[in-house]
């Protein structure tokens, strides 16, 4: 299997990756992307040794694969699925939204379901094919594949046809017999700039009109004319570990693909000029499911790491005891709970579908991923009332320890019973990375939107609860009694 010295070899390739309007000569050197680059090369270790359980047995080769990239088949696979997501969801704490598991679970999805690819319109090609053939590569190489499906924000009024201009949102500009030229842009490529290769593709809906952004390819990030411009990395201004130990780890790029005629060979193409094929590829095939039932293993143990941080600042302020800090970090455990809750309540309720694939139980997790722009931000709320203002009377960096002439006030003012003045700070920096700097600030802006806007998540939940039943028990219920009945009751 892959390791994380063949993953950050394969990243010196010439990729054209673009900050503060400069070309970066080597992402693994450069400050705002090796700390993420290394992050996600300790995962594929992680993947690598067996005692952690994430190997199985390629059904179709009979090697040694992850079982992240393989769909699951049935319960038992499904948990041992879960178990391996939690692997890589803890080495993080759940702040690495983009992790190679994420786009992998759409994929394998996709490599389920190849009948849902099967529209050839692009000219005697096999898209169904393409789809297989690409997962393979994936289970083969251990690829990082992430993911750009989201229009560039030019108006969110219209589609792409009624824009201003030609090919604002990737389209197709021109088709050949090997393959097709795309041109526009593409947003929002988290974690793009350190992957293998990009899934293009557009998850909003489109209209009849817009058959020429209705495509959905992949594409090695070193493609040329391809450039990835990177919003502004936080990474860089993490001035140690110690004062920003979330930032200088885990900060992941989010970045706006630009196409500059870019070809596309045919067999990277899965959808062409389809527009209602873009949707069956995320939701006939169970795409959608796996891939945002990962995404709530991640963000179950996002929200464990943010808990266990407020317990441990009541407990060093030593009002871990008092009424009304129990009943806040009470509120944090329910709000943890609800989601942990979905992740398991959606496993057990999984069921196979008619091409094998486990899919876990709609209702359950769409019900968790509705919440998940309004428990987030009141978990980052609680941690901001029990921190209160001992996020703001850190010393400006690691160095007022390390100074003989400054470490004495550390030492008297800094501290608390039982905790020194270096292991107070380092928790507040901690919390501060957390809930106060810019990396947080992308961090709570990511989670409020994650799967799109509040009312499309809730969107899915209304369509997923199954209103059927609880309309069915109000009109029996109403039909129990009448009119007449109720004058007699009188």
């Amino acid at each position: 299997m892959r390791t994380s010295t063949d993953y950050l070899q394969s990243l010196e390739d010439g990729r054209r990756v673009i900050v503060d309007g400069e070309p970066v000569k080597n992402v693994v050197e450069h400050p705002a992307f090796a700390p993420i680059a290394h992050t996600i090369g300790r995962l594929f270790d992680l993947a690598g040794d067996p005692a952690n359980n994430m190997q199985t047995e390629d059904p179709v080769t009979g090697r040694v694969a992850n079982r992240l990239f393989l769909p699951p088949r049935d319960a038992e696979e499904l948990t041992a699925y879960r178990e391996a997501a939690q692997v890589w969801a803890t080495e993080t704490h759940g702040f690495v939204g983009r992790s190679p598991d994420h786009v992998g679970a759409f994929l394998a999805a996709f490599s389920s379901h190849p009948e849902a690819f099967a529209d050839d319109r692009g000219p005697g090609k096999n898209l169904a094919e393409n789809v297989r053939a690409f997962h393979r590569r994936v289970v083969d190489d251990d690829l990082y594949v992430s993911y750009s499906i989201i229009p560039p924000q030019v108006s969110r009024a219209t589609t792409a046809h009624a824009w201003e201009g030609d090919f604002i949102q990737v389209g197709v500009k021109e088709e050949r017999p090997d393959g097709i030229v795309v041109q526009g842009a593409q947003m929002l490529a988290t974690g793009g700039a350190v992957a293998d290769e990009i899934l293009v593709s557009c998850i909003k809906p489109l209209q009849a009109e817009d058959e020429d952004f209705a495509v959905s390819f992949t594409v090695p990030v070193d493609t040329d004319g391809l450039t990835l411009y990177c919003r502004r990395p936080y990474a860089p201004g993490a001035s140690s570990e110690y004062d920003y130990p979330l930032t200088s780890r885990y900060d992941e790029t989010d970045a706006l693909l630009v196409f500059d005629e870019v070809f596309i060979p045919w067999e990277n193409v899965f959808v062409y000029k389809d527009v209602p094929g873009l949707r069956q590829q995320f939701f006939g095939t169970g795409a959608h499911v796996l891939g945002n039932w990962q995404a709530q293993i991640r963000f179950a143990t996002k929200l464990r790491f943010l808990a266990g941080l407020a317990r441990k600042v009541a407990e060093v302020n030593g009002v871990d005891k008092f009424p009304g800090v129990v009943e806040k970090l009470g509120e944090l455990a329910s709000l943890v709970s609800i989601v942990e809750s979905g992740v398991l309540a959606a496993e057990h309720t999984a069921e196979s579908d008619d091409q094998g694939l486990c899919r876990p139980g709609a209702r359950a997790l769409y019900g968790a991923m509705g919440l998940q722009s309004e428990i987030h931000p009141r978990v980052i709320g609680i941690l901001r009332d029990l921190a209160g203002g001992g996020v703001l009377q850190l010393p400006a960096s690691v160095e007022e320890l390390r100074s003989e002439a400054t470490r004495e006030h550390m030492d008297r003012y800094v501290s608390s019973p039982g905790t020194s003045a270096e292991e107070r700070i380092k928790l507040f920096k901690l919390v501060w990375d957390a809930i106060g700097s810019e990396f947080a600030g992308r961090h709570q802006q990511y989670e409020l939107f994650y799967a799109g806007a509040p009312f499309v998540v809730k969107g899915y939940a209304y369509r997923n609860y199954g209103y059927d039943q609880p309309l069915a028990e109000v009109d029996d219920f109403l039909a129990s009694y009448d009119s007449t009945g109720m004058e007699a009751a009188r």
